[in-house]
């Protein structure tokens, strides 16, 4: 009998872990997509970052807070989830606002491969 319940607490207790973690087990499952981010970055961040992510878009002149420029060593040092955390959330007190309800987990995971791709050519 105990043994039938400790295995019901341990199935229940993996069911919860999987419950919780699904989600970023689930992101893990489709690595990234250059050529959809690349498109998602055309769509939505083109005109404030610009073509090449240096902060140069048509919009960018408009903006009291300049667009972050991919290429600075500030923004190659920022990680992978920082850069989802920004897309997803915004930066407080300036333009970049939240894409959460936007841009799906997976467009919003395209486009920070596609800066980093951006992030590492010349002008």
């Amino acid at each position: 009998m105990q043994t039938f319940s400790r295995s019901i607490i341990v199935t229940l207790s993996m069911g919860l872990i999987g419950f919780l973690f699904a989600p970023l087990l689930y992101a893990q499952d489709y690595p990234a997509d250059i050529t959809r981010g690349k498109d998602v970055y055309q769509r939505h961040c083109q005109a404030c970052h610009g073509v090449g992510g240096w902060g140069d878009g048509p919009d960018a002149k408009a903006l009291k807070v300049a667009p972050a420029n991919f290429h600075r060593f500030s923004s190659f040092l920022k990680s992978d989830e920082e850069l989802l955390r920004t897309i997803e959330h915004g930066v407080v007190f300036s333009p970049m606002h939240s894409w959460r309800g936007q841009l799906t987990d997976g467009e919003m995971q395209d486009v920070v491969a596609y800066i980093r791709l951006l992030a590492q050519q010349e002008r």
